[in-house]
């Protein structure tokens, strides 16, 4: 370039160019007429103009012949060297792990690939602005959607303003103006989003906070002394707790532009998806001292570039990532369809989904399950109140593939907020980074599911009892989601068949449905009511050991339950024996009627039994209450559930009188019977001390044991509206407490009658 300019400088003297001249370009035209161009004639490089450059005279004294035959001529064309696939390859492989090679590495570069060093330096030059442009047209994609998102709000907000009309004189309002009863609604708003933060924020600290001060009557009448001991300050009543709304994201409405981006990461996120399940070492490295899969972070984000460039998360977010694979009974299609289902999908995780809904339908795809895209909602729970719950607003796509000759279903969840920032978020911070699992068909009605579990969480306190059993990703994992999954296959599998041969009181195959369908219900409820969904507010009770009791209330007025002011208490201990000798223990109705204070000394009877799963824990029972020949009492009946799975176990029960079974077993709607259910929620749990011998993989002493969630629940009164006094909370207190302590000695003195037996036997 500089020759040029010194050969047309060397033209110069004499010669003016104007800038108009140099600078009009044909398309100028507003007609865009395309005018051909002259060929332009070849420049003279600069060796040649310093052997020629005798003076102007010499320049104009040229020949026009020479001229001629210099532009007749041919140009001579570029020749372009294109790397080979291997070279390329190769490159691609070092661009990955350093985008910006020295000298050295380059030069090394060029002697392995037969390159010179300065086509290596201008090919990484290229891939690094080409990477640019690509991130520049997905940024300039969405700031367009958010662009035209942004228009059509305010087009909306312009028409809505013109349609203004004023209460008063039925005229336009006075711009600016507001009228009473956009200010008494959003003092109502106002006053639900307090409550929310006030409610968010007590879930944060341990203890409520109280709303509205001196306006608000409290909801207990507080007498401190009928405690045995003082307090330095009353304690808080626990505040009753009506069913919250979702999220506030009403609103929360896709676009069509933003429906075409949601298309494209349910794409990149099936691809994500695919690979972490198929794909072993180094994205999956296994821990010899646990055998889990743990996720390599730093070759994960060398696989997978989010589209949206989510930006990197600081020390206050963690990041849980696990795999799981196992066999279930149920085919592929009912398994796809229960889970694009948000009531289906509650149905089959219970004890993990407290809440779900599809807010919206993207794309219905093929028969509404292959390619269709939602927007959904969830809510995902532990059962206990000292586990927050986690929500969250995603994407969930549905597609059948074929890979290596091999079909299956790909289930993808994918977070929305990345290019939706308008969502009210939850508390703590929870977003599911591409989740799901590949669904593979198998004979006979069974169907292979690869799990794989991947979000981000906000680093947040946790109850002591509780930090290893979340923080370990056994709360939320994949290896739950699955085991459940699979209990729960089984339990489906058991209410559709009919050679299933049942015990007891059973007349026919519909009532044994009926009978599981109530028991579905009562398990349901009980997960609900003894977690933190739904924003309820518990309240820890002073005189707890560990600090691990909680008691809230709720007012019930709908059919289900039974109506009236309902006080609810829930424990959480530490138990030193195995998982499933606690629930050997509480799912036998012989072994649990020898502790007082949950059979209130009267013997059970077992007069139906429904089996519904493989493990002979897994069943149905109708059992009758023997009350002794002198009491006035009405006999009634306790429908019983117990499962288990190595993820934990549950045991339900609830009283139910006999006309409200023989109403279910006669066909009729069982939704109207009134059920309080009580339970046992059992986890494998290992205790970490810091003292006593070490272990080498954690430098911590562990202890082999598991937690036990005891809730219990009593009708307080009759009147929705009424208040509850203390002498109830120590009373259900004392019986809580009261049942702990029976279980751990029952277990204990079975513990150690065992130990006895196996000693006798040795000396034999």
């Amino acid at each position: 370039m500089y020759a040029d300019c010194e050969a047309i400088s060397s033209m110069g003297g004499n010669m003016v160019v104007s800038s108009g001249t140099l600078f009009t370009s044909t398309f100028q035209n507003p007609n865009f007429t395309y005018l051909p161009l002259e060929p332009l004639p070849p420049m003279i490089t600069k060796e040649e103009n310093g052997s020629s450059l005798r003076g102007k005279e010499e320049m104009k004294s040229g020949s026009e012949s020479e001229l001629q035959e210099t532009t007749e001529q041919p140009l001579k064309k570029k020749r372009y060297h294109r790397h080979t696939a291997h070279q390329i390859q190769e490159l691609e492989a070092v661009f990955k792990e350093c985008p910006h090679p020295d000298d050295k590495q380059r030069m090394k570069l060029s002697q392995e690939l037969g390159l010179k060093p300065r086509q290596v330096k201008f090919w990484f030059q290229n891939r690094r602005t080409q990477m640019k442009a690509q991130q520049d047209r997905s940024e300039n994609v969405i700031l367009r959607a958010e662009n035209d998102s942004l228009k059509s709000e305010f087009y909306r907000l312009q028409a809505e303003l013109s349609k203004l009309v004023c209460p008063n004189c039925g005229g336009p309002p006075v711009p600016g103006g507001v009228s009473f009863d956009e200010l008494r609604i959003e003092n109502a708003r106002l006053g639900e989003e307090l409550e929310r933060v006030c409610a968010i924020a007590s879930r944060y600290i341990g203890r409520p906070i109280q709303t509205m001060g001196e306006l608000m009557p409290p909801s207990l009448e507080l007498d401190m002394n009928i405690y045995p001991r003082q307090f330095l300050e009353p304690m808080p009543p626990p505040i009753l707790s009506e069913t919250p709304s979702y999220l506030d994201n009403n609103n929360l409405i896709l676009m069509e532009e933003e429906k075409t981006i949601a298309m494209e990461l349910a794409m990149s996120a099936t691809d994500e998806l695919v690979k972490m399940c198929r794909t072993n070492e180094p994205l999956w490295v296994r821990n010899n001292k646990t055998g889990k899969e743990v996720l390599n972070l730093d070759e994960h984000s060398r696989m997978f570039h989010w589209p949206l460039n989510l930006k990197q998360r600081s020390s206050e977010f963690r990041t849980e990532a696990s795999r799981d694979s196992s066999v279930v009974i149920m085919n592929s299609i009912t398994l796809v369809d229960a889970f694009v289902n948000a009531h289906k999908w509650m149905e089959l995780f219970p004890s993990i989904v407290a809440r779900a809904k599809c807010v919206q339908v993207i794309s219905q795809g093929v028969s509404g399950t292959n390619g269709c895209l939602q927007l959904m909602y969830a809510e995902l729970h532990v059962l206990s109140p000292l586990v927050p719950t986690r929500e969250a607003y995603f994407l969930r796509y549905c597609q059948q593939q074929n890979v290596e000759d091999e079909t299956y279903w790909a289930i993808v969840d994918f977070p929305l907020d990345g290019f939706h920032n308008s969502l009210q978020t939850s508390f703590p911070l929870y977003k599911r980074r591409p989740s799901g699992c590949l669904i593979q068909d198998m004979p006979n009605g069974y169907s292979r599911v690869t799990w794989v579990e991947h979000a981000e969480i906000e680093e947040k306190p946790i109850h002591q009892i509780f930090s290893h059993f979340v923080h370990s990703g056994m709360a939320f994992g994949a290896n739950r989601w699955l085991a459940v999954l699979e209990r729960q296959c089984e339990r489906v599998a058991s209410l559709m068949a009919t050679n299933i041969p049942d015990i007891g009181v059973i007349p026919s195959p519909e009532a044994r449905k009926n009978l599981m369908r109530l028991s579905q219900r009562m398990i349901r409820t009980f997960c609900v009511n003894i977690s933190s969904c739904s924003g309820q507010v518990w309240t820890a009770v002073p005189d707890s050991t560990d600090d691990t009791v909680r008691i809230t209330t709720r007012k019930v007025s709908e059919a289900g339950q039974p109506n009236g002011l309902i006080l609810c208490a829930v424990s959480t201990t530490w138990l030193p024996y195995p998982h499933h000798h606690v629930f050997d223990l509480l799912r036998d109705e012989r072994r649990r009627a020898q502790l007082e204070v949950l059979s209130n000394g009267n013997a059970l009877h077992e007069v139906a039994h429904i089996a519904n799963g493989s493990h002979p824990g897994n069943c149905i029972s109708l059992l009758r209450i023997n009350v002794s020949s002198n009491s006035s009492q009405h006999v009634d009946l306790m429908l019983q559930e117990s499962c288990t799975n190595k993820s934990g176990s549950l045991v339900v029960y609830s009283t139910v009188d006999v006309d409200s079974v023989q109403l279910a077993m006669s066909g009729e709607d069982p939704s109207c019977i009134p059920l309080l259910p009580l339970g046992f929620f059992i986890t494998p749990m290992e205790l970490v001390n810091d003292g006593g011998c070490k272990d080498e993989a954690n430098g911590h002493n562990i202890t082999t044991g598991s937690l036990l969630t005891v809730g219990l629940q009593v009708l307080a009164s009759t009147i929705p509206s009424a208040k509850i006094n203390l002498s109830s909370i120590a009373a259900i207190n004392n019986h809580l407490c009261t049942t702990v302590q029976q279980i751990s000695s029952a277990l204990s003195s079975n513990c150690i009658g065992s130990c006895n037996e196996g000693d006798n036997g040795k000396e034999k």
